[in-house]
């Protein structure tokens, strides 16, 4: 008897010490402001349409799969009409999984949420026969799209939305993505009319059959109304600004390749104009004979730096000794690298830079342009890049003669090489180049693109020309490379 009577005081203490934790851990989390939005055990407050057996709770979370619905929540926080707010959830996708969280939504019953804005979650799932999906988790989906994953399959990781006023942002496991403010008027056409800020309620997706993702630790904190005064400032609804809009709701992928950290531009910077302009960023380090990076040290200190960061990291080739300086070990870790044929030795043993008048001699044009193609081909059948910069680019003594110079044939002979070599050519927004006519020659044989600016200082602009070529060629997101996740 008295050893139960010790057992049963024992018990009691240990349930008085889990209600004792589980009651200051409600009483922390509402000091915080934080409110849970599901229970762990089942789907009370929350409602789901079109097709209900595709959600189901499974080991606390809520799992994701099957024919596409979508979960609305339909409880009491709020009445379910969220405005400003801390929006929180613990995510993991399967391999190939799509999905999304919606909010300032509204219950519909089918078809996907018309109403509200949609944080992407897609890892690697490439989208239906026919068509390729380039939105990666943490897209403000169709409004300011992430190319790059930066998350993982089957591991969790937590997405943080926070809209204030008229400002956006989404933290992915605390990484900054998406800083965006809606402006007066903001461009919305088609399908995408309703993606504006107002008011209303979260949903989650299921997107299809194959797409298995689990949600848990879903919490909201509400928060006072107007848009902070730190905010950023709404930007001007230009003619860009429209292109770049109508671009992201086209899933056409904005890339701009070809960044330098020089001119003062510091990451933080060049990360911040990225969330401003809805570009996304690929870094690059200079690496060649002469350069303060020369060797594998030098390249891999700057990809630590580029870790847990949204940007792609390039490799930037100077000079034809770039290959002997960085191992392919080295080269292999970098998510694209690429060169120019800016840097070559002539017939008389000369070496020669273009971009720098007196390292430049020309004594016969035709000539010259014979040798400089053929150097082309040769970095272009040699080297091991994945995009050829700065194409077709000429030196100021003869750049006048752009058109007369490259001569069609001049033209294809790079544009085979490019095909043969699967190196895909670069639309430079510094020099304008190439040509719409070569961009057209390029794109008719099957050539891939990318985009890039190769800033010399800190103004990185919105790569007009480039947008000026996706228009007069015709360009589509086919049309565009992308590195492939590592």
């Amino acid at each position: 008897m008295m050893t139960h009577r010790l057992i049963t005081t024992a018990a009691l203490l240990a349930a008085s010490l889990i209600v004792f934790t589980f009651a200051g851990s409600a009483r922390a989390a509402e000091e915080a402001g934080w409110i849970p939005l599901f229970n762990g055990q089942n789907l009370d407050g929350w409602k789901a349409a079109e097709n209900p057996d595709s959600f189901k709770v499974v080991d606390g979370a809520i799992f994701c799969d099957g024919p596409r619905a979508h979960l609305f929540y339909a409880g009491d926080v709020q009445i379910a009409q969220f405005e400003n707010f801390e929006f929180q959830a613990e995510v993991m996708t399967r391999p190939g999984a799509n999905s999304g969280i919606y909010f300032h939504t509204q219950f519909q019953d089918r078809d996907f949420p018309a109403k509200g804005y949609e944080v992407q979650i897609n890892n690697t799932a490439t989208g239906d026969e026919g068509y390729v999906e380039f939105k990666r988790t943490g897209s403000l989906y169709a409004v300011r799209n992430v190319y790059q994953s930066l998350m993982p399959d089957n591991e969790w990781f937590t997405v943080h939305i926070t809209v204030a006023g008229k400002w956006v942002r989404i933290h992915l496991n605390g990484m900054l993505v998406v800083d965006y403010v809606e402006p007066e008027n903001p461009p919305r056409e088609g399908e995408y009319a309703g993606r504006l800020l107002s008011r209303g309620t979260f949903a989650l997706q299921c997107h299809d059959p194959g797409s298995k993702v689990f949600f848990k630790n879903i919490r909201v904190k509400p928060l006072p109304e107007g848009t902070p005064g730190d905010a950023p400032a709404a930007p001007v609804v230009d003619e860009t600004y429209r292109q770049i809009a109508r671009l992201h709701a086209a899933n056409f992928p904005l890339v701009d390749f070809h960044v330098h950290l020089k001119g003062g531009l510091t990451l933080e910077q060049a990360l911040a104009l990225s969330r401003r302009d809805g570009i996304n960023y690929g870094v690059v380090i200079n690496c060649g004979v002469g350069f303060s990076v020369n060797n594998d040290e030098g390249v891999t200190q700057f990809l630590d730096s580029m870790k847990g960061q949204p940007v792609y990291a390039g490799l930037q080739g100077e000079g034809r000794e770039w290959v002997n300086l960085v191992s392919p070990e080295t080269r292999k870790k970098f998510d694209y690298v690429f060169t120019d044929a800016m840097t070559f030795t002539d017939g008389h043993g000369k070496r020669m830079r273009l971009w720098i008048p007196e390292e430049v001699q020309i004594d016969d044009k035709q000539q010259f342009m014979d040798m400089y193609v053929d150097r082309i081909q040769y970095v272009l059948n040699n080297e091991p890049i994945d995009i050829y910069v700065n194409p077709t680019f000429l030196p100021d003594v003869i750049a006048a003669e752009y058109d007369s110079l490259w001569t069609p044939e001049r033209m294809q002979a790079v544009i085979d090489a490019a095909v043969k070599n699967h190196v895909a050519i670069e639309i430079n927004a510094r020099y304008r180049i190439p040509s719409a006519a070569f961009i057209k020659l390029a794109k008719k044989a099957g050539v891939k693109f990318t985009f890039g600016t190769n800033n010399g200082d800190a103004n990185l602009g919105r790569l007009e020309y480039c947008l000026d070529m996706i228009r007069e060629c015709g360009l589509t997101e086919k049309d565009m490379f992308l590195p492939k996740k590592k």
